[in-house]
C-alpha cells in the first residue's frame, strides 16, 4: 500500500463542510512523535539545501511559499527553522505589514509583485495578498462586490505565476484559541518577548469566531491544483516546523532541478591553470 504523501494528508478539502476541521490543530498527522520529527527534519536537511542550491543554480524556476495565519501562529518561527536550513543567498523573505501610505496609493498586488522571487530564488511571504481580503472581510471597508473582485484578481494572479516559472506553495498554519492565549500569556512573561506584543492582539482575539469563517472562505475560494492550500495543524511548533520543510521537500523533489551542464573545453581551461615556472633566484 503506497503511503499517503504529506501533500495529500494535508491539503484543504474546500468541499467539506470545515475545510479547518480535517485535522485537529494539535494534531501531527504524517509522523509519529516529536523525536521521529526531529529526526526526519535532520535527514530531509542536506537533500532540502541541495535541492534548492539546483533551483538557485538554474536560475529558471521559482517557489512562492505562502505562510498565513491567525497572530501567533507561527510564521516567523516557520521561516526561521525551516527557511535557516537552506542558502540565504537563494531566497527572498517579505512579511507584509498594514500597507505603508505609498503602498496603499496602489492597488492591492502592487506591494506583492514587488515581491515576487527572482529566477532561481525560494520566495517566502509571511502573510500576503489573503490579507486582503481577510482583514475587509473581518473589520469592513468592501463591499461583497468588491470582495468577490479581489477574490477573482487573486485567482488570475496566481494562476499567471503557476503558468510561468513560479510553483506555489500555500500553508495555512492552524492554531487553537486556547494556544493563541497561552501564545500572547508567554511574550507578556517574557520580558525579552514583550517586543512581540502588540496591545491590538487582544482586541482582535474577540473576533476569533470572524477569522475563523474567514479562514474558512479564504480556503474554499482559492484551492486551485495549481496553487493549493494545505492545513497545518500548528499548535505543536515541532511539528509545524517539520510540516512545511516536509512540504518543501516534496514540492522541490517533484519540480527535480538541476545543475546546469554549461559547454566547456576542461583540458584547455586546466591548462590555462598550469602553474607558471618558477623563476631562479638571482644571485
Amino acid at each position: 500500500m503506497q503511503t499517503m504523501s504529506l501533500r495529500e494528508l494535508l491539503r484543504a478539502r474546500p468541499d467539506d463542510d470545515d475545510p479547518l476541521a480535517r485535522h485537529k490543530t494539535d494534531s501531527h498527522p504524517g509522523v509519529k512523535d516529536k523525536k521521529k520529527a526531529a529526526d526526519s527534519m535532520a535527514a530531509d536537511s542536506q537533500p532540502l539545501a541541495g535541492l534548492q542550491e539546483r533551483l538557485w543554480a538554474e536560475h529558471a524556476r521559482t517557489i512562492l511559499l505562502v505562510l498565513q495565519g491567525i497572530d501567533t501562529s507561527g510564521k516567523d518561527g516557520t521561516i526561521d527553522h525551516v527557511i535557516g536550513q537552506v542558502n540565504p543567498l537563494g531566497c527572498r523573505i517579505t512579511s507584509f505589514k498594514r500597507p505603508t501610505p505609498e503602498e496603499a496609493k496602489h492597488h492591492f498586488l502592487w506591494r506583492i509583485r514587488r515581491a515576487l522571487p527572482e529566477p532561481g530564488q525560494l520566495g517566502v511571504f509571511g502573510r500576503s495578498h489573503y490579507e486582503d481580503v481577510i482583514v475587509p472581510r473581518v473589520h469592513g471597508g468592501l463591499t461583497e462586490a468588491q470582495l468577490d473582485r479581489r477574490y477573482g484578481e487573486i485567482a488570475r494572479f496566481e494562476a499567471d505565476l503557476a503558468a510561468g516559472t513560479t510553483t506555489v506553495v500555500k500553508c495555512f498554519l492552524h492554531i487553537s484559541s486556547e494556544e493563541q492565549r497561552e501564545r500572547i500569556l508567554a511574550r507578556l512573561d517574557d520580558p525579552d518577548k514583550r517586543w512581540k506584543f502588540e496591545e491590538g492582539d487582544i482586541e482582535e482575539r474577540a473576533l476569533w469566531p470572524k477569522y475563523q469563517d474567514t479562514f474558512r472562505e479564504v480556503l474554499r475560494r482559492s484551492n486551485p491544483d495549481d496553487a493549493p492550500w494545505y492545513v497545518v495543524p500548528a499548535d505543536r511548533k515541532w511539528y509545524r516546523n517539520w510540516a512545511v520543510g516536509r512540504l518543501l521537500l516534496e514540492t522541490l523533489v517533484e519540480m527535480a532541478p538541476e545543475y546546469p551542464r554549461p559547454a566547456l573545453d576542461i583540458p584547455a581551461l586546466k591548462a590555462r591553470l598550469t602553474p607558471p615556472p618558477r623563476l631562479r633566484a638571482v644571485k
